[in-house]
């Protein structure tokens, strides 16, 4: 009797094919890794100089950051289409219109990027008092959204040149990159939100003034790596400028906007948990905002491992293969609960220690370390969901997706955390408990819809 690959794995005599698509998927998947944890280590960076700066300051950070991401979760969930699209003309040896769609792409990500930085410099500020936010960190709050807003555009930009490169499978510059935004990031944020080399101290603006000047070095180093390597040459990604052609665009916005509004649907409920644990002053806020950026960084791997199962099911589908197409998400989901696996274990044995790193201040630790453990509990659903996603997104399957986050996020996640939060006094470990629920349906639906979508694909 011949066994699928997930009961394979669960008997413990996994098929050699299997064995090399776990291998390949793997490979292409740590220089996304570290590339999304150099991304995230911007966010740390951030945190820790606030953290040490003052309780204030970190608490300004913390729902600034929780505004921004808006605009980093739509960035990057429109300019998702790009990996599916280049890896299915790869796989199917169609490189000659790979140049002509990330131009289009490139008029797709200026565009989008443009009406971010109104969005958040102009909206982001009115969101605050709506969801009533402590009124001693509106102001600085406030500077800091409007100074990194600037670098929406550089975002966006960044991510098509990235979508381009990994739907090759060329995965390392996402890595190069990514960390030559961690290496700038570090000494610009210290200089400008401590006041050194002659500036004055600007805290939480500073911080905001630094991520958006490295997002920016960051998108114009990617523009001068794609024209240069002999990797791209026979693509000429920058050959020459075409005019935007909105029938192109408009394909990549019908696939993009789908995942775009999934991803919002997510980060819409992380944002909108620390937007109401504002409510609940600067301390609660400032714990939610340590355990949530280690939680962010542990995502970062079943992350980089979805970005790369959605090249390893592109590139099946692009050559026929409808056998790869469902090993590829399976071996993608294996990989991930792996990896989740290791991360649950740290923050369910060490929390204070973990917490301790991010603040010297014992009440902020002190509540940061109950939530990790909330947060140890919904690593396996994050880690799973997030790969599933990935798998569909191979696919082009956009749009059922998006449905399941809204209904787990929002359905489910949101109004259980605000009933134990605010009507059963649980406060932030509420919402935190509704973040588990809402994760963990999200990850049983999509599961089981790429086990049937992948079942019936005529690839």
């Amino acid at each position: 009797m011949t066994l699928s690959p997930a009961a394979a794995i669960a008997a413990g005599s996994v098929p050699t094919p299997f064995r090399r698509e776990l291998r390949d998927t793997l490979i292409l998947a740590l220089p996304l890794i570290a590339g999304q944890l150099s991304a995230i280590g911007m966010n740390v960076v951030d945190t820790l100089l606030a953290g040490h700066y003052n309780a204030h300051t970190l608490a300004a950070v913390a729902v600034g950051a929780s505004i921004w991401s808006i605009a980093i979760v739509t960035g990057i969930g429109v300019m998702m289409s790009v990996p599916p699209s280049v890896a299915q003309l790869h796989g199917a040896a169609r490189r000659a219109e790979i140049g002509p769609l990330f131009r289009q792409a490139l008029w797709m990500a200026l565009l989008l990027g443009l009406g971010l930085l109104m969005f958040i410099r102009f909206v982001g500020p009115h969101l605050l008092g709506r969801f009533g936010v402590d009124q001693g960190i509106v102001a600085d709050t406030t500077k800091f959204i409007r100074a990194v807003a600037w670098g929406a555009p550089a975002l966006t930009l960044y991510f098509a040149m990235r979508g381009l490169s990994e739907g090759l499978s060329l995965t390392r510059p996402t890595m190069y990159f990514g960390l030559l935004g961690l290496v700038v990031l570090a000494p610009i944020g210290y200089t400008l939100m401590y006041g050194k080399l002659g500036f004055a101290p600007r805290g939480a603006e500073g911080s905001g003034e630094a991520t958006a000047f490295v997002l920016w070095v960051e998108v114009i180093a990617f523009a001068l790596y794609l024209n240069r390597h002999r990797n791209y040459r026979d693509i000429a990604p920058f050959a020459h400028l075409e005019a935007p052609r909105w029938r192109e665009i408009g394909a990549l916005l019908r696939l993009g906007v789908p995942m775009g509004i999934a991803l919002m649907m997510e980060a819409g409920l992380f944002v909108c948990t620390a937007l109401l644990i504002a409510s609940l002053g600067a301390i609660t806020v400032a714990s939610h905002q340590v355990a949530i950026n280690v939680a962010s960084i542990t995502f970062m791997v079943p992350l980089g491992l979805a970005m790369a199962t959605t090249v390893r099911v592109g590139n099946a589908v692009g050559r026929g293969d409808a056998h790869g197409i469902r090993a590829a998400g399976l071996a993608g989901m294996a990989l991930s609960l792996g990896t989740q696996f290791i991360a649950s274990s740290a923050m369910a044995l060490f929390p204070r220690a973990i917490a301790h790193a991010y603040t010297d201040d014992a009440a902020v630790a002190t509540l940061a370390a109950q939530l990790l453990i909330l947060a140890a509990v919904f690593q396996f659903s994050d880690g799973i969901q997030v790969t599933a996603g990935g798998a569909l997104r191979g696919l082009k399957d956009t749009t059922m997706p998006m449905i399941i986050t809204v209904l787990a996020y929002w359905a489910i996640g949101m109004p259980l955390g605000y009933w134990l939060a605010f009507r059963q006094g649980f406060g932030a470990r509420g919402m935190w408990m509704g973040l588990v629920a809402g994760l963990t349906a999200a990850a049983v639906l999509l599961t089981l819809r790429f086990l049937r979508a992948s079942r019936t694909t005529k690839a």
